[in-house]
């Protein structure tokens, strides 16, 4: 229910922009790793395949997405963020996906499967996006449409379903570009969609509430070139790997 006194989010164009770019960056890194995961050989290598496609998914795609997409909301009352909330909202989005691609790729693939995992992984996709939103200190309270927040929900598990069918079944790089602009408008949707479910209220609280917390866009900004420069260093590992799989292949 909207309330007459919230706070307005105006959200930067640029940086709207930006936060989808990022999505669709740590999509296509994802989707790329994720070829190793019925590849492996190994115990070991298969563990290691789903924490790197598992990471470059929740820790890419989605959770450095959100905050900068947090960064982009100019709200016209200082913010900053709860350190402890915001690692576990980061957490809860790797492993989350971490989850779901282990889940969708043990043993032969199939539907079932592949929904149950969806669905863990979109619950969990949603977790960290609220989680994250918890994270916020300001003098407002917030509170939330839950119609749009069972959107949300709704988004997170079927853009996680498409997903995973999508790293476990595509192989081209063309492909897999393609399936990366579709996810990053997946994950977008989601998270906009959850903000929209959001409304905030003053509650005369003061600039102290926002103390032994982060700075909102020293926040955003840190996570967007720590996530861009290892997401792309993950990229070319999983570029470099392929080829090699495939020169053995030859």
């Amino acid at each position: 229910m909207p309330h007459d006194h919230a706070i307005q989010c105006v959200h930067e164009p640029y940086l709207v922009v930006l936060s989808y770019l990022v999505s669709v960056l740590g999509s296509f890194t994802a989707l790329q790793l994720a070829v190793a995961i019925p590849a492996a050989t190994s115990v070991a290598q298969r563990m290691r395949a789903i924490v790197a496609a598992g990471a470059a998914m929740g820790g890419g795609a989605i959770w450095a997405m959100h905050f900068i997409a947090m960064l982009a909301c100019n709200m016209d009352v200082p913010v900053a963020y709860d350190i402890g909330l915001t690692a576990l909202s980061a957490v809860i989005g790797m492993v989350s996906c971490m989850f779901g691609l282990a889940i969708a790729g043990s043993g032969v693939f199939g539907w079932g499967k592949l929904v149950f995992a969806g669905v863990f992984m979109g619950l969990g996709v949603t977790g960290m996006h609220y989680s994250g939103m918890a994270a916020m200190l300001m003098p407002a309270d917030t509170h939330y449409d839950m119609t749009l927040v069972a959107a949300s929900g709704a988004i997170a598990v079927v853009a996680s379903i498409v997903a995973l069918w999508l790293a476990f079944n595509l192989r081209g790089a063309m492909q897999m570009f393609g399936s990366a602009l579709v996810m990053g408008v997946a994950v977008c949707g989601m998270h906009y969609t959850g903000m929209a479910a959001a409304s905030f209220v003053p509650n005369g609280a003061g600039d102290t509430v926002l103390a032994g917390g982060m700075s909102g866009d020293y926040l955003g900004m840190s996570i967007f070139v720590v996530t861009t420069a290892v997401l792309a260093g993950m990229l070319v590992t999983g570029l470099v790997r392929q080829r090699q799989r495939q020169l053995v292949e030859i």
